[in-house]
């Protein structure tokens, strides 16, 4: 049950906000299910290829996921993602969780801001946005691996503050391009040993309930507040984390 929980707020939030549950579901799996950080990393990215998968279902069936996109970022991101998984044993758990929270606090704090980017308000990057899209997608693979979150925190908002996406579609879009990626660092952190197989099968059956159900409800939120929801969201997930012990 306490898998269950974990995977139905995970996936509910996650397809709610695009980011693949990963920003939820490492502080529960540490605090509830009381696993090793390097253990909630790797269990948590095997979590987020199911609300991906699950969550841009709802996206796609409401056309707001850009396809093309979405493969721009996969493409370097699935190259990152293994490397990302393997860096994990070269950190201890303390400074694993400082990382996770700083760039969690820095990306909230940029995204409110859109409106306010020149490119973005003369209507996205132009060609400059495929460039963007791939180093996304390399940043978002490494750190995917490395944290054990979708990329979602890394794609949304290089989708939405670089590309110009609405907050709606880069979400979605961002949902189909970790699909791929977080299954590929999944593996990785199996293979290491990091994935808790007792938690795995609750988590997900909770991940498909919540993510479907997130999916619908962001479909009808209009973009600036789903962007607010993004943004307070990670702020308060980084903060949280980095106040922990």
């Amino acid at each position: 049950m306490t898998g269950f929980l974990i995977g139905l707020l995970a996936g509910g939030f996650g397809a709610l906000v695009g980011l693949g549950g990963g920003v939820i579901m490492v502080p529960l799996l540490v605090g509830w299910a009381r696993l090793d950080q390097h253990r909630a990393h790797g269990t948590s990215l095997f979590a987020v290829a199911g609300t991906a998968t699950v969550g841009v279902v709802s996206y796609a069936a409401g056309g707001r996921v850009d396809f093309l996109a979405a493969g721009l970022l996969a493409v370097t991101a699935m190259l990152a993602a293994r490397y990302g998984a393997a860096y994990t044993t070269r950190l201890n758990a303390p400074r694993l969780k400082q990382i996770f929270a700083y760039f969690l606090i820095i990306t909230a704090l940029i995204l409110p801001f859109k409106s306010q980017l020149p490119h973005v308000a003369a209507g996205g990057a132009g060609a400059a946005s495929w460039a963007i899209l791939l180093l996304a997608g390399a940043l978002a693979g490494f750190l995917s691996g490395l944290l054990g979150i979708g990329g979602g925190s890394v794609m949304v908002p290089a989708l939405v503050l670089g590309a110009g996406l609405p907050q709606q579609l880069a979400q979605g879009t961002a949902l189909a391009a970790m699909v791929l990626p977080s299954m590929i660092g999944a593996y990785t952190h199996w293979r290491l040993g990091h994935i808790d197989r007792r938690i795995a099968p609750g988590l997900l059956a909770g991940i498909v309930v919540g993510a479907f159900l997130g999916g619908q409800f962001a479909l009808s939120i209009p973009e600036g507040i789903l962007r607010w929801i993004f943004a307070v969201v990670l702020l308060w997930t980084g903060v949280r984390y980095l106040r922990s012990r």
